[in-house]
């Protein structure tokens, strides 16, 4: 029977420090009372709503490089193009008035041949 008490004795001592580390662990991972809840979410909102600003001027200041870009190519493409036209007039032109030339003088050409034939 004195074997009993020894068991007994351990139990209740097992039982008492498991239950001081239950309530020490149990006041550790209390849940906030609910004005340290409401200051908790506040300062998370507040710091969820600082990123979200910080992320969105970021985008911002892509987009507005973005768009910088495309403009700086559509202009340099409007030029290249503008000259490209321009080009393309001058060789028009010039194939207009050497074609212009080359009918005159075959038709001088034609004039005179005729007129030696008459001859």
């Amino acid at each position: 029977m004195a074997d009993n008490g020894s068991d007994f004795g351990a139990f209740l001592s097992g039982f008492m420090i498991g239950g001081l580390v239950g309530a020490a662990v149990s006041l550790m991972m209390a849940p906030q009372s609910g004005e340290e809840t409401r200051d908790l979410l506040r300062t998370k909102s507040v710091e969820l709503r600082d990123r979200a600003d910080d992320e969105l001027q970021s985008i911002r200041v892509r987009a507005e490089e973005t768009l910088d870009d495309v403009r700086r190519q559509a202009e340099e493409i409007q030029q290249r193009t503008n000259q490209m036209v321009e080009e393309a007039r001058t060789k028009v032109s010039t194939a207009v008035e050497d074609g212009k030339q080359a009918a005159r003088q075959i038709g001088k050409d034609s004039k005179e041949g005729a007129n030696e034939a008459k001859a």
